[in-house]
């Protein structure tokens, strides 16, 4: 019986362990979707929901679900009527690790998102900003499935060793990956409006981005892990720029972005085109640009270690992101005339240190219950 329990649960490890690395490649696989999606709106035009970058897309978060229900399914199947073992949880009859739970309902939110995004569309006509309900709640599913991996990466190696550290730091670059697409519309805002907006992606970026900094280097106990964190999500992102480059090369589709133009100037289609054409860049691809500047400022962070001085970390983090971000912007040719005056810079300052204190807290509850202090 004893040797019957003790295969049982070494079974159990290995299937979770390849769920959370085909979870890890299914999000990578979606993110490149979603990265080559967005340069398809902005530079071919709305098209049909078939196109290339939709399939990775919705490939990758239908592996996401199948693996995170999957195992769900599988642990309630194995300890029908004997109860949630060691480590284990049962909701609603639903019994599995945390992490799976979380993963599973994270995923959930995201998939709950596809129809009520098309309702939205039904009722107020088609856009394409990120900051429409259903699109935030499709991230904010993504986001929580992500952070999930974090969790499961303690439970499925309770050991801790390389491969545990491996997986954090994969999940927290696809957590920032997840944040940093969430931000892009503060791009649009500065554009458009310049003074205190023209600072905005700045602010995000401090209350948003030490989500996955922080928290990978708390859970992990790795003091470099924010710049690890980044240099994946650089390399992830580097790889989906050459599957999009390669892919319009090899597809060759055909542009229809001058007439979704023409017929709305002011759209996030039109603005976007605006600033690639003002800053002699190719629409879409900016995102690489900003995580570039995020060396110094991440570098900043592990110096004073986020482990155990998040709150310091985060502040000068934040501060000089804002500092390198609001240089890099005025220095463009389609940011420039937008670059605030002295007393919105000292206000956006200040939200952007109230930011990173936030950061800093939510960071450190946030790794605490993903597995920081087991």
């Amino acid at each position: 019986m004893q040797s019957t329990t003790l295969a049982d649960g070494t079974a159990a490890l290995t299937f979770r362990r390849i769920a959370l690395w085909g979870i890890v490649a299914a999000k990578v696989l979606a993110g490149w979707g979603v990265q080559w999606d967005i340069q398809w709106h902005v530079r071919i035009g709305r098209d049909s929901f078939w196109i290339v970058p939709h399939v990775m897309t919705y490939a990758g978060v239908a592996v996401t679900v199948l693996l995170s229900f999957g195992i769900l399914g599988w642990d309630t199947w194995r300890r029908r009527g004997a109860g949630a073992a060691g480590g284990e949880m049962t909701v609603m009859g639903v019994t599995s690790t945390p992490g799976f739970h979380l993963a599973a309902w994270g995923i959930a939110l995201t998939v709950l998102a596809a129809p009520i995004d098309d309702l939205w569309h039904r009722l107020f006509g088609i856009d394409v900003t990120l900051w429409s309900p259903p699109h935030l709640l499709g991230l904010v599913g993504s986001a929580v499935n992500t952070a999930a991996g974090l969790l499961i990466a303690h439970e499925v190696y309770p050991g801790g060793g390389r491969v545990r550290d491996a997986a954090i730091v994969v999940n927290g670059a696809a957590l920032l990956g997840t944040l940093a697409f969430a931000v892009q519309p503060a791009f649009r805002l500065a554009y458009l409006h310049g003074g205190l907006a023209f600072h905005s992606y700045a602010i995000l970026a401090a209350l948003l981005f030490p989500l996955a900094y922080v928290t990978a280097a708390k859970v992990s106990g790795l003091r470099a892990a924010p710049l690890l964190v980044l240099l994946v999500g650089f390399a992830v992102s580097a790889v989906g720029v050459q599957i999009g480059r390669i892919g319009f090369a090899t597809l060759q589709p055909v542009s229809v972005i001058e007439e979704e133009i023409a017929k709305d100037p002011t759209s996030p289609i039109a603005v976007a085109n605006a600033i690639a054409r003002k800053n002699g860049e190719a629409p879409g691809a900016r995102g690489l640009v900003f995580q570039g500047l995020s060396l110094v400022p991440v570098a900043l962070m592990v110096v004073l270690d986020p482990r155990r001085r998040p709150v310091v970390a985060t502040l000068v983090y934040g501060i000089t992101f804002l500092a390198l971000a609001g240089w890099s912007l005025a220095r463009s040719p389609a940011f420039g005339p937008m670059a605030p005056d002295a007393g919105a810079t000292l206000i956006a300052l200040a939200l952007t240190a109230l930011a990173a204190i936030i950061a800093a807290v939510a960071s450190h509850r946030l790794s605490a219950a993903l597995g920081a202090d087991r």
